[in-house]
């Protein structure tokens, strides 16, 4: 289906522009018709009319004269020639060759044609004389052939051309001008999305300038107060977490004391997995709230990141899973937080040598973005809850999680939260499919 909006610009620069460009070409378009249908054919008929009009009076000058007194024609052209600028010479008893009246070379135009025929009433014929700036036409007469040499400028004016090289000139000009300022209005509006981007990425971002429109001061404004509560909320429930997190360490320390104090109980143990599994989840989301803290960005090399996370995978209980790494030729650093990323990567890494024992990383980059995909032998996880997974404390199944992996994030459902929390903190997104013929894949997508 055809729509007119698909071969339209796309960006706001493009698009004022046209806006600005395309009634200035309708205009340049109806004035050039006008002018062409009125003013030039008008002025093309009266000049044609006026040199046909002369001609017509010296031929029936002739006539009258040249049987009486045949030496009075040339004083009689000498004068003519001096009172219209065309220059005439008359041959008796000649014959023009045997055309049709009109029928002349099209480069003189129809107009020209048109005037001669109506007034001249007589066999004519048109051709180019020596002097390419002169037109010669032959009238015949009862008594011989006159000619006259007319000059071009007296038939045909150059006032279309310079109306075209005025009417082009100045448009171009008007283009020139509207760019410069469309160029400074939308400058405001570009560094505008920029700043965005980056506050979206957890890039650090200065002060937006307020310049521009009224409209775009006032968009940078509330992008400003927005941003600054926005931080503002994230800093304080950061806070809020760091105190709670002191305020339960010190009961559960004390219940630590109590349990050991118990000495040989029968509770004792479930007890103490009890406080052990408390401190775990505290911890892991104390992790997820982290994520969110003041890290900077910067360029950061993936490879010895992932590198790192496999030998530490290798040197705890998952030694013997089999680790495969692939990089493409054209990856290089990103803008990335180091920790938040290596925690986002170290969640995934756990999450799939918990369950497979395969896994194969590979880094390769398409289009604006680096691509990051985990693909592991292990039992997958059901289509209907790959967007469940990602929601805090949500586990597929409690049975994968053994209670003796104390700290590992993932055990209490937050690892994959975790992940797409820092992932989407840079820009990115991070999606879950599946991979032939048995395992999950997890692709990471971070902007360039």
């Amino acid at each position: 289906m055809f729509r007119i909006k698909n071969y339209l610009p796309k960006n706001l620069y493009a698009r004022s522009l046209m806006i600005i460009v395309t009634p200035m070409i309708i205009l340049q378009i109806v004035t050039t018709y006008i002018f062409f249908e009125q003013h030039w054919n008008i002025l093309s008929r009266r000049l044609s009319g006026s040199v046909a009009g002369e001609i017509a009076f010296v031929l029936s000058q002739i006539e009258q004269t040249y049987p009486r007194d045949p030496a009075a024609i040339a004083p009689m052209l000498t004068d003519a020639e001096s009172a219209t600028g065309v220059t005439f010479a008359f041959t008796a008893h000649e014959i023009l060759p045997n055309v049709e009246p009109g029928i002349v070379m099209e480069a003189y135009g129809d107009t020209l044609v048109s005037a001669l025929a109506e007034r001249l009433r007589r066999p004519f014929r048109l051709r180019d004389a020596e002097d390419d700036r002169m037109i010669v036409i032959e009238a015949q007469t009862s008594d011989g052939v006159l000619r006259a040499w007319v000059n071009r400028k007296r038939i045909f004016t150059s006032t279309t051309y310079v109306f075209v090289l005025w009417m082009v000139g100045t448009s171009l000009l008007l283009f020139g001008i509207a760019s410069v300022f469309m160029r400074n209005q939308v400058r405001p509006i570009r560094r505008l999305a920029e700043a965005a981007e980056r506050f979206g990425k957890g890039q650090p971002v200065g002060e937006v300038k307020l310049e521009g429109a009224t409209e775009v001061r006032r968009a940078a404004l509330e992008f400003s107060h927005m941003r600054e509560r926005i931080t503002r909320q994230l800093q304080q429930r950061t806070e809020m977490l760091a105190g709670v997190s002191h305020d339960l360490r010190t009961p559960l320390t004390r219940l630590k004391l109590s349990v050991e104090l118990l000495g040989a109980h029968p509770d004792q143990e479930p007890m103490r997995q009890d406080i052990l599994e408390m401190e775990k989840m505290l911890n892991a989301y104390l992790a997820f709230v982290k994520g969110e803290g003041r890290e900077l960005s910067t360029e950061t090399d993936l490879l010895p990141m992932i590198d790192g996370i496999f030998s530490t995978l290798r040197r705890g209980p998952y030694q013997d899973r089999q680790l495969l790494l692939h990089v493409d030729a054209d990856v290089g650093p990103l803008l990335v937080k180091p920790e938040a990323m290596r925690r986002c990567l170290n969640n995934i890494l756990q999450n799939a040598a918990r369950h497979a024992t395969r896994i194969e990383v590979s880094l390769s980059r398409h289009g604006g973005f680096q691509t990051i995909e985990i693909r592991d032998n292990g039992p997958g996880i059901p289509a209907k809850l790959r967007e469940t997974v990602f929601r805090p404390f949500f586990r597929v199944e409690a049975a994968r999680t053994p209670r003796t992996l104390v700290g590992d994030e993932g055990g209490v459902g937050l690892g994959l939260t975790i992940a797409r929390d820092i992932v989407r903190g840079h820009g990115g997104d991070i999606s879950l499919s599946d991979n032939a013929p048995q395992g999950l894949v997890v692709t990471i997508r971070l902007p360039l």
